[in-house]
């Protein structure tokens, strides 16, 4: 898989630099149908990367926040999963927290993953079966013991107070960017991402390879493995933790997540 990532992270780090330069000198915000903000910069990002797939490897599919569904990726053993600005409110608000999340599926699992934010620079990727990588070093995570963990959960959830039990022991804080979270998590610089809240599989595909590769755990709400490329790319929430985080941590979430879901 070397020449895939080397092609993913030389066409990310391209988009990274546009991003850049339309955060400088200004881009266009529109309302998509659903009432969600689109800008220039997402169809920027995303026809770089769409370029490089289709130049690089016409034969894999194709699925992006930002281009029209073809049910014809089905039929791919391989699929290229796009979100080019994950985060577009946080840069529509200039926090710098929006990324650029793309992988690679075969057979429905991440094999290639790239996240990149380009406010700090950092990308982080990963091949199935090679660790964790942040800006061509490998990471190397330290143990960490906090008595009150930091969570990172849907902002509209912290909002309304879903959280309000778990945050009596751990600190709950807002993400603007699910799969900037997922970074933070594979990383170990945060403890955990949690929401039940439903998801697109363009937010999670990079993230989750990240996480595997960090030696982290991640699943939907139920507790279940993600399968991408399917008819409906929509996922059942995240609960993602970190390989540092307290053995006892993945647990705890999963009974606060079954607890948020039995109240709805």
């Amino acid at each position: 898989m070397e020449r895939e990532l080397a092609a993913l992270v030389e066409s990310i780090r391209n988009a990274g630099a546009k991003v850049r330069e339309m955060v400088r000198v200004g881009f266009d915000v529109q309302t998509k149908p659903d009432r969600s903000p689109v800008t220039t910069v997402d169809h920027e990002v995303n026809r770089i990367l769409h370029e490089m797939q289709r130049r690089e490897f016409p034969q894999d599919g194709w699925l992006s926040e930002e281009s029209p569904d073809d049910p014809a990726r089905l039929t791919n053993a391989r699929v290229w999963i796009v979100d080019p600005i994950d985060g577009t409110k946080a840069l529509v608000n200039r926090v710098p927290e929006f990324c650029i999340s793309a992988a690679l599926i075969e057979r429905g699992v991440p094999v290639v993953a790239a996240i990149l934010n380009p406010s700090t620079d950092e990308l982080f990727t990963a091949v199935r079966g090679g660790g964790l990588f942040l800006n061509d070093t490998r990471v190397a995570l330290s143990p960490t013991h906090k008595l009150d963990p930091v969570i990172l959960v849907n902002a509209w959830e912290f909002r309304s107070g879903r959280w309000s039990m778990l945050a009596e022991t751990a600190q709950c804080r807002p993400m603007y960017s699910i799969a900037n979270a997922l970074a933070l998590v594979a990383a170990g610089r945060v403890q955990a991402v949690l929401t039940i809240e439903p998801e697109n599989e363009w937010d999670l595909a990079a993230g989750v390879l990240l996480i595997d590769e960090s030696g982290g755990a991640i699943s939907d709400a139920a507790g279940k493995p993600f399968a991408f490329n399917q008819p409906r790319p929509r996922l059942r929430g995240v609960i993602a933790v970190a390989a540092t985080a307290d053995k006892n941590l993945r647990a705890n979430l999963q009974i606060h997540a079954e607890h948020a879901c039995s109240q709805r």
